[in-house]
């Protein structure tokens, strides 16, 4: 049975650790800082086996190197990112099943906000990782990819099954809700969702995880039915 504890890291990041309760084995996705992980891991007994980064950018791997020496964990990245990635053993590559200990995860290959953004789909438990590629009611900045390549890979979520629970890099939920909101106004589910987000923060608890059926009613960007809708969205929200 793999529980998911939300860890919050930095200023409004999230790491993830998934944790095999029979075993205590788990995994970290994207490791912001090192500190308020290894907390976690010492108070409640874990063995952290590995270290999981959707893509380079120091918030999301700036606990890679201290977890690593204290745990001496294993580091998942993406094979084209081998040498951005800090101290990456384990190379991955787009569509592979990565596969270890009890846990398993599909690798996607997002291109868009960095050119080596992968995802991992825990497809047994039906979650996904997604980084910076896709949040809940937004998407990443498009940095080194092109806008073309970020709507090719928010396409690919959409596939999923929609009970899929999304799990991403920030708690950037409210923030992103007055986008769609102002660019959807008329959306009965968006306005459903925003008072569910309300409520959560009200009561001091993460936005995340959010499931994929909410997010291709609500999100903006995945309801966006071309390129260029798609791309004038997103420089609209750059600039919002």
């Amino acid at each position: 049975n793999m529980k998911i504890e939300i860890i919050k890291c930095l200023k409004d990041n999230y790491s993830y650790l998934i944790v095999d309760e029979i075993s205590k084995n788990a995994c970290v996705i994207d490791p912001g800082e090192a500190k308020p992980i290894i907390k976690f891991i010492e108070n409640n007994k874990i063995n952290l086996k590995f270290i999981l980064n959707t893509h380079h950018h120091y918030d999301h791997v700036g606990g890679n190197v201290e977890l690593k020496k204290k745990y001496n964990s294993s580091i998942v990245g993406f094979k084209g990112d081998k040498d951005r990635i800090p101290e990456i053993d384990v190379l991955v590559q787009d569509n592979q099943i990565w596969k270890s200990e009890n846990f398993e995860a599909k690798i996607f290959h997002v291109p868009g906000h960095t050119s080596g953004h992968i995802a991992f789909h825990f497809f047994k438990e039906k979650k996904i990782f997604t980084g910076d590629t896709l949040f809940s009611l937004g998407c990443g900045r498009v940095f080194e990819g092109t806008h073309e390549q970020m709507f090719n890979s928010l396409n690919k979520f959409k596939k999923l099954s929609f009970d899929t629970e999304i799990y991403c890099g920030h708690e950037y939920t409210m923030h992103n809700s007055y986008f769609c909101s102002a660019n959807d106004p008329q959306n009965l589910d968006l306005k459903k969702k925003i008072f569910q987000i309300k409520e959560k923060i009200k009561n001091g608890l993460p936005t995340i995880p959010s499931i994929l059926a909410d997010e291709v009613k609500c999100n903006i960007f995945l309801k966006a039915k071309d390129l260029k809708s798609f791309s004038k969205l997103r420089d609209l929200k750059d600039n919002f």
